[in-house]
């Protein structure tokens, strides 16, 4: 596995240097002047000069780029334009709720598919089939702000079981009490897409499993349909579904954004619309590199996973 791991770590670090590359030069290319945002429009061409040379924008872009990366290489995130502080401080404050956003809404999406695929291949029942592929039809169509507005609706409004947003007053740490409240709604409204993308996909695997002879055989031999789907058919499933999975991690990145917009969640989609909207550089740059490199660490995980699922993967990979 280690040598596995080797052979997939360059392809990763090339990556994540193409992406620092399209991100610096993207961020650039979006209309607005963070010296005119921050100078104001009655500054004097001397004052916007003075804050330019003082962020350094007064450099060539391929010398702005380098000393960026340099900056990176040195774990020094920058100071935010238009916040203040650290880059580093900012973006740890924003990270941890929407870690547990996403990792809740992972899970959630998970157990959803498990229990769907397994119950529709065991039962094989037709108004199975349907009721199961009209719902992921509907969690796929339905826009992520539609599903939010409902939930709220229906569970803070019409049944005031659970709050309409935010998170517990004192953190998730001082109050585990109410926390699952505030994380439901949303890591329901998240989960939902992903959940019925990956059902799909592992109820569609589990058929192609048991059509294949070994199945005839156990079926021969007494075996039950349920004990060949939980011991057989479903680890056999599972390694091309964990590439799925490391790739629905990735939407389930990009969908809390809006997610924590609809629910006011403390995250790191505020601090990425407020960085944008301020036309704050170093804070914009490291955002989404950072989501990039999540997302690039993810689906390593997921492809050493799956050669340890799979050993003809690691096989195929030394070839």
């Amino acid at each position: 596995m280690g040598a596995y791991l080797l052979r997939r770590l360059p392809s990763a670090l090339v990556v994540l240097a193409v992406a620092s590359f399209a991100i610096f030069a993207m961020v650039r290319l979006v209309p607005g002047d963070p010296v005119a945002t921050l100078a104001g429009p009655d500054a004097s061409p001397e004052a916007r000069a003075e804050i330019a040379a003082e962020l350094g924008l007064d450099q060539p872009l391929v010398t702005q780029y380098v000393t960026w990366l340099g900056q990176l290489a040195h774990l020094d995130l920058g100071t935010s334009y238009r916040i203040g502080g650290q880059v580093s401080d900012l973006v740890a404050d924003g990270a941890v709720n929407t870690i547990v956003l996403t990792i809740a809404a992972l899970l959630l999406a998970v157990a959803v598919a498990l229990v769907s695929s397994v119950l529709a291949v065991v039962l094989d029942k037709r108004w199975v089939n349907a009721a199961l592929s009209f719902g992921n039809t509907l969690a796929i169509a339905l826009p992520t702000f539609v599903t939010g507005l409902v939930l709220i609706l229906l569970f803070a409004v019409v049944f005031p079981v659970l709050p309409a947003g935010g998170t517990p007053p004192d953190g998730f740490i001082a109050r585990p009490d109410i926390a699952a409240q505030y994380l439901l709604l949303p890591a329901v409204c998240l989960a939902l897409g992903a959940g019925a993308a990956l059902t799909r996909f592992l109820t569609e695997a589990l058929r192609t499993e048991m059509r294949q002879p070994y199945v005839t055989t156990a079926r021969a031999l007494g075996i039950s349909r349920r004990r060949i789907v939980l011991t057989q058919a479903l680890r056999n499933a599972l390694p091309s579904t964990i590439t799925v999975l490391g790739i629905q991690f990735g939407t389930l990145l990009g969908g809390a954004v809006l997610v924590e917009a609809i629910f006011t969640w403390p995250g790191l989609g505020g601090l990425i619309e407020e960085a944008i909207s301020g036309r704050d550089y170093p804070l914009v740059q490291v955002l989404l590199l950072l989501s990039v490199a999540v997302f690039v660490a993810v689906q390593l995980l997921t492809d050493v996973v799956h050669a340890w699922l799979d050993p003809r993967v690691r096989i195929g990979g030394a070839a």
